[in-house]
């Protein structure tokens, strides 16, 4: 997986491409639906999840949780919107095909969450994470993969035949209130701990006790019915104004090159070709593709029109992908007997196809944001 995933990320960064198409793509090519190489299992499933986690976390070390706090009010009217339209045209769509209610239900929640990993390596490796632009992108993704669960939580709930509003109320004040506290409270605790780091003796310890926090908010979301993913960025999130100091950066940065490339390259594991073979099933997939991608570029745009209508499709075009998020909720669906193996399929090649979309097209638009100005001598 790592050999594989590598290679095809060194064959497209010279075709100026992200490396992350590369890995997506070694996966689909290694996978069980054409070499047969790589099957996913719970120990490739596990390593992959660490993968995601230690990505995130490197990530959140180079968002201060103040450059978020200053788009905030931006990144919460991305996400809103960025939920709210994809959901409508993903239910319409399905019902007037004639699904039952909780399918459509079902597609429109897979088409809701954004996923932060996808966007946030491009972010890195275009070196553009501390632009506005980036910072609306993170802070979006965060607060959209909070609302994706507690809409996963009212699915699952009406797929059981009833809505338990007291569990889901608990769950929605509990993701909320988690994320606010970390990125409001967490660099201050973090801050009132230094002395306590700069006494201990074991070697490397300020990176020791990082990675106790990493696993330990991603433990906590997990129990909260939030991705891992999510707490492993907020605590990078809270240790971001000590990185440099505490060297974190440099010590994290070997840890998620390794492992994140298995997360990769399982997304693309995870794609079963044969079952496009289905009649009918292309055409949907292909409609809920431009749906899905359609819908977050107006939404997300919209939300963030005041900075600029090309910003404004930059942050669209940044919030597409669906990745790990879309596949939770086709998984989730498949196991509750409420959706078909055709929806299943629709729902993994939709997150599949805007994960292969978003990341060429995004650095084209941030190459042009960030490319310097030529400048010519009168002498010539």
């Amino acid at each position: 997986m790592f050999a594989g995933g590598k290679l095809l990320a060194e064959v497209f960064e010279r075709l100026r491409q992200p490396a992350v198409v590369g890995e997506l793509l070694a996966g689909v090519l290694l996978g069980p639906s054409l070499l047969g190489l790589v099957h996913p299992n719970d120990l490739t499933r596990g390593v992959a999840e660490m993968g995601a986690i230690f990505l995130l976390f490197a990530i959140g070390l180079e968002t201060k949780p103040r450059d978020l706090q200053e788009v905030g009010w931006t990144a919460m009217l991305v996400a809103f919107l960025g939920v709210l339209l994809p959901f409508l045209l993903g239910f319409g769509y399905l019902k007037l095909l004639a699904s039952s209610s909780v399918e459509a239900i079902f597609i429109g929640a897979a088409m809701v969450a954004t996923s932060v990993g996808i966007t946030a390596r491009v972010l890195e490796d275009m070196g553009v994470l501390n632009s506005r632009v980036a910072r609306v992108i993170l802070g979006a993704a965060v607060i959209d993969d909070v609302l994706g669960m507690i809409v996963l939580a009212v699915v699952s709930s009406l797929s059981a035949g009833k809505v338990n509003y007291v569990s889901l109320a608990v769950v929605t004040v509990e993701a909320v209130g988690f994320t606010v506290l970390v990125v409001l409270f967490g660099s201050r605790l973090v801050g009132h701990m230094e002395p306590s780091v700069a006494r201990l003796r074991a070697r490397n310890s300020a990176f020791t006790l990082s990675i106790l926090l990493c696993l330990g908010l991603s433990l906590a979301s997990l129990y909260i019915g939030l991705a891992a993913i999510i707490g492993a960025f907020l605590a990078g999130l809270a240790l971001a104004e000590r990185s440099e100091r505490w060297k974190l950066r440099e010590n994290a940065h070997p840890l998620s090159e390794f492992l994140a490339p298995f997360f990769f390259v399982l997304l693309g594991a995870e794609v079963n070709l044969r079952t496009f073979l289905q009649p009918g099933l292309i055409v949907m997939l292909v409609v809920i593709t431009i749906l899905a991608i359609l819908s977050k570029l107006l939404g997300c745009g919209l939300g963030s029109l005041r900075m600029g209508w090309k910003d404004a499709a930059r942050v669209g075009i940044g919030m597409v992908p669906r990745g790990e998020v879309g596949l939770i909720v086709a998984a989730v669906g498949l196991r509750l007997h409420t959706i078909s193996e055709g929806i299943y399929t629709v729902i993994v090649g939709m997150s599949i196809l805007t994960t292969l979309f978003a990341p060429p097209v995004l650095k084209l638009t941030l190459a042009k944001r960030t490319a310097a100005p030529v400048f010519v001598s009168p002498e010539s």
